[in-house]
């Protein structure tokens, strides 16, 4: 199984023609475009599973800088998530000594 990122998507771009594109290159097993939590926006960028490595190659070979309404797609492997450390910045605030 082999998960690709697929980014600079237009805002009005759908699941189906994001399907379509990867699908001329193999079987596509799952489709998602991310959207804004609250908002519901698409975000403009998605990810494309493919359960066949070689295929999921070749179609990241063939549509990385492709137009897709008008928007060159920015195409590439999927990196696993990394924790992000929790807390951090703040400062500020008055000391008071």
């Amino acid at each position: 199984m082999k998960n690709i990122f697929v980014g600079n998507l237009s805002f009005g771009v759908t699941e189906a023609s994001v399907r379509s594109l990867f699908e001329a290159h193999g079987t596509v097993d799952r489709v998602n475009i991310c959207t804004d939590r609250d908002s519901g926006q698409p975000r403009g960028f998605g990810f494309v599973e493919m359960a066949n490595d070689g295929e999921a190659e070749k179609a990241i070979a063939a549509v990385n800088g492709r137009e897709l309404d008008g928007r060159a797609l920015n195409v590439n492997e999927a990196r696993p998530k990394t924790d992000r450390p929790s807390g951090g910045g703040g400062g500020g605030g008055r000391k008071r000594w």
